[in-house]
This record gives structure tokens, C-alpha cells and sequence, in this order.
């Protein structure tokens, strides 16, 4: 069995907390932090599963940056990670 290692981010918007997986574009929700990131996993874990009865799950996982070591998915790691500005016209 193959395993999975994802970055997840969580914000809050409004009352509720918004978890997204940016490399696989899934997101969920939850009314705090702890049920926003268990909903994201069964959803990243849904997601996973259709991808693999698809047939694409490596396609999807290289696609979007994944790394298989050791019978694990890893997500790609930044080199640096900044906030930048532009000006919106």
C-alpha cells in the first residue's frame, strides 16, 4: 500500500474554517480547525480513490508534483516561499 503526504492550508472565512490541498485542488470545510482538516482528508482521500479506480492516480500525483519515495507520495517542497505585491489596475 502506497501512502500520500499532502500540504494542507486552512483559513478561516466568515464562521467556518476552509481546508484546501493547493497541489490537488481539493478543499473542505469544518466549523474549526480540527473538522476542517478531517474533512479535507476524507475529501483528498475520495478524491485519491476515483483517481485510482480512473486508472490516473500516478498521472494526477506526478502531474501535480508528487514524489514517490519508498511507497510514499510526497508533495513538492518549496525552495523558498515569499509574499510578493503587485499593483491591481
Amino acid at each position: 500500500m502506497q501512502t500520500v503526504v499532502f500540504r494542507a492550508e486552512i483559513f478561516k472565512e466568515d464562521d467556518l474554517y476552509v481546508a484546501l490541498c493547493p497541489e490537488l485542488n481539493v478543499s473542505s470545510f469544518g466549523e474549526n480547525i480540527d473538522e476542517a482538516r478531517r474533512s479535507l482528508q476524507e475529501a483528498v482521500e475520495a478524491f485519491l480513490e476515483e483517481c485510482e479506480q480512473m486508472g490516473t492516480l500516478q498521472e494526477v500525483l506526478e502531474e501535480s508534483g508528487f514524489i514517490l519515495k519508498n511507497r510514499e507520495w510526497i508533495s513538492r517542497q518549496p525552495v523558498a516561499e515569499e509574499r510578493l505585491v503587485v499593483s491591481a489596475h
